[in-house]
């Protein structure tokens, strides 16, 4: 597995990496949280944009995630526009939704952005194109917030992101039972040694939660950690969150 270097940070090396959300549905308060990332341990930061009120008014959009990349200063920026479908805010038609991360990827003010599997299917590749020309990583997820799917179905869509040319899989899954759970690491084992990129894992909701914390265990290279308000079921506290990714780091060496 090669690592994703994104400033300097190396998505799939050492310990994962901690994503943290930005939610927050104006721009004032989207900026403000921002400028607190200065004293939170995240690697990365996310812009839900699918929070953001002119979230479908794609100039705004850029425009906000200019004062963004400001903001950060060398803080990594992921953009992304959760539909509802996956557990997002709002929804957009295919052909805005794609629009929207094409405006921004050509902005050039995102490192990464992540690109929904089912919601853009063979339009992934009009972003994934613009995204290698502008040199911006591409994160392709999928999200099944009520089951977990079977071991086969998972692997499947971890290669079939990778095929579609992803420089970074990601797969969120609704556990019933920690037997679920266990699934989901067992799969994040084997494509984490089988596929040639970084991958991310997670298994929602409280069952779910030490799939957040063992990732340099079992392979999955990036975490989320909440400041404030979740962006998702059983993601824990940043702070909490790189204090036991330090300990288990620590102690796999």
């Amino acid at each position: 597995m090669k690592a994703v270097t994104v400033r300097k940070v190396a998505i799939g090396q050492g310990r994962p990496k901690i994503c943290v959300p930005i939610v927050a549905s104006t721009a004032d308060e989207i900026l403000k949280a921002a400028e607190g990332f200065r004293d939170i341990p995240a690697d990365i930061a996310e812009w839900r944009a699918d929070w953001y009120e002119d979230a479908a008014r794609a100039e705004e959009v850029v425009k906000l995630a200019g004062r963004l990349r400001q903001a950060l200063g060398e803080i990594p920026l992921l953009f992304t526009f959760r539909t509802e479908k996956e557990g997002g805010e709002k929804s957009l038609p295919l052909e805005e939704y794609i629009e929207l991360n094409l405006a921004v990827v050509k902005s050039g003010f995102a490192d990464l952005v992540d690109i929904e599997l089912f919601t853009a299917g063979d339009e992934a590749s009009r972003v994934i194109e613009e995204a290698r020309k502008a040199r911006v990583r591409v994160i392709m997820s999928s999200h099944e917030f009520f089951k977990t799917p079977t071991k086969d179905e998972m692997k499947g869509r971890l290669q079939k992101m990778q095929q579609a040319g992803a420089d970074i899989p990601k797969l969120a899954v609704m556990p019933q039972s920690k037997w679920d759970v266990l699934a989901l690491l067992e799969v994040t084992l084997e494509m984490s040694q089988t596929l040639e990129c970084p991958i991310v894992t997670m298994s929602m909701s409280s069952i779910g939660m030490v799939s957040r914390l063992t990732g340099e265990a079992f392979g999955s290279a990036l975490t989320f950690g909440a400041v404030g308000q979740r962006s998702a079921p059983g993601q824990p506290g940043a702070k909490e969150l790189w204090e036991v990714l330090e300990v288990i780091h620590r102690n796999l060496e």
